[in-house]
């Protein structure tokens, strides 16, 4: 997210093989939602950290939204995780760094088991950049692979669900 006007920047793609020995870093990631579309509240503990996050629609190219995130004391991102809709999105994420870019490849956990992600954040709409081997389709835009949309309408629930 550029920090200078909080635009969010990001293309989404399933994962479609073996990523985990290429990662630098990873922790679990725990969050739920007190609002959700069009906009977002989010409420998410990464590590022993916990943020609010507030996101709104996304713009007509499907690739940009407004993004505000500030990071907030750990013990009150755990009540407030306790006020948020039902469907807790459970995570490992993990970062993958390709080309010189971080993909942020998320693996589902729970209700979501199965679902892998990447994201890559873009300073620009039109930057370029490659893709791994182990990147499948993309899904930018598609709302279906919204963690929000995830957290009403669970991936173990789809009919066309995509196995590794």
């Amino acid at each position: 997210m550029s920090a200078s006007n909080n635009r969010e920047i990001e293309r989404k793609f399933l994962v479609k093989s073996e990523f985990k020995s290429l990662a630098s870093k990873h922790y679990v990631i725990k969050q739920g939602y007190i609002a959700t579309f069009p906009k977002t509240v989010r409420i998410r503990i990464r590590g022993e950290k916990g943020f609010i996050t507030i996101k709104g629609k996304t713009d007509e190219s499907n690739l940009s939204r407004f993004e505000w995130e500030k990071e907030i004391a750990l013990n009150d991102a755990e009540e407030l995780l306790q006020l948020c809709e039902k469907g807790i999105i459970d995570k490992t994420r993990y970062e993958v760094i390709y080309d010189g870019k971080t993909f942020e490849v998320d693996e589902f956990h729970g209700e979501n088991e199965g679902l892998i992600m990447a994201e890559l954040e873009l300073e620009t709409e039109d930057e370029t950049f490659s893709l791994p081997d182990w990147i499948g389709d993309e899904v930018t835009g598609d709302v279906h692979y919204y963690n929000s949309y995830l957290s009403h309408h669970p991936y173990k629930d789809w009919d066309d669900r995509i196995q590794i």
